[in-house]
């Protein structure tokens, strides 16, 4: 199997450009995951991240993870358990409106480095966007477009997890195997402690930890925007019996009343080759409304089930100027 895809984004202002963007359109069409090295975002900023990230876990979510293995007797089974994870979790909100003030627990120290760490990577998947937009043949800004609400913004938020060491990792999976239901996910993981997997060809392939490293993957909302060309990828994360990992999660959404549909464009490139729009219409919150019960299930049902209803959606054509 070929080796897991890596893009140096310092790459795209010089000659090796045109082979920076091979990499990342054979990345989306092949795999739907790829690392992003020299991405801009300083190695300080990550190292600081990190450190706080597990000093929060450490005085703040540890205990409660315990408390709560212990309450659902987790470390005693003898049986898969399959309806629910080894992981500990909180979330914060950054778009269209942020909520990391609200959040409790935070020390403000790490509720400001966590707004820049936010700012840097909403910043990171705009330029992304930019050169999916590029590599499709799309114009300049549909993507950004697609993705606004009516308010003119994305949703853009971040799952803060850490996987603790597992005594039955056979048993209990830090993470069940699902699609991503939004539009770009960028992963900030731990560099030492791996778990996370893709599946592709039919095979479970680790994603390699990588230090400041940021981790990109595409959700169902670009496999519905480019029609199927690039494709949402089933992941997982399997526990650990030794190391705590982290894995700070940011994702970048369309609103929640933004109206999703494969890119007309697109659909008439393919007409050429008798293949005609496959994907439905639909409004964003309508489908994560309907995910939020089927997370761990086949994305395709879903699609379906948005192909019942796209007759009541109005498409509106996106205009990216």
């Amino acid at each position: 199997m070929a080796a897991f895809p890596i893009v140096d984004l310092s790459k795209l202002n010089g000659e090796e450009r045109s082979s920076a963007m091979s990499t990342i359109n054979d990345a989306c069409e092949n795999w739907g995951f790829f690392q992003l090295v020299n991405h801009g975002i300083s190695y300080e900023l990550l190292d600081t991240v990190e450190k706080m990230t597990k000093e929060h876990y450490r005085k703040c979510m540890e205990q409660r993870f315990k408390e709560m293995v212990a309450s659902k007797g987790l470390e005693a089974v003898q049986s898969e358990i399959t309806d629910l994870d080894w992981e500990s979790t909180f979330f914060l909100r950054h778009l269209p409106s942020s909520n990391i003030d609200q959040v409790p627990d935070l020390d403000q120290d790490y509720r400001k480095v966590m707004k820049e760490f936010a700012e840097e990577l909403e910043k990171l998947a705009e330029q992304l966007l930019e050169l999916l937009c590029e590599n499709l043949g799309l114009e300049k800004g549909y993507l950004k477009k697609a993705f606004s609400g009516s308010n003119g913004r994305p949703n853009f938020g971040t799952k803060v997890s850490n996987y603790p060491p597992c005594p039955k990792p056979e048993l209990i999976k830090g993470l069940r195997a699902h699609t991503d239901a939004g539009g770009v996910i960028l992963l900030f993981q731990d560099d030492k402690v791996s778990g996370l997997q893709l599946l592709k060809d039919g095979e479970w392939v680790d994603v390699p930890p990588m230090k400041h490293a940021i981790v990109i993957n595409l959700g169902d909302q670009l496999e519905v925007i480019t029609n199927g060309k690039y494709k949402s990828v089933l992941h997982r994360v399997l526990a650990q019996t030794d190391g705590n990992r982290m894995s700070i999660a940011s994702f970048y959404n369309p609103g929640s009343d933004a109206v999703i549909y494969p890119a007309p464009a697109l659909v008439e490139k393919e007409a050429d080759n008798e293949k005609t729009q496959v994907y439905p219409r639909f409004v964003f919150d309508d489908y994560m409304k309907l995910y939020a019960g089927l997370k761990f299930q086949a994305k395709e049902p879903r699609f379906e089930a948005m192909k019942a209803v796209e007759s009541t959606v109005c498409q509106t054509p996106i205009v990216t100027v």
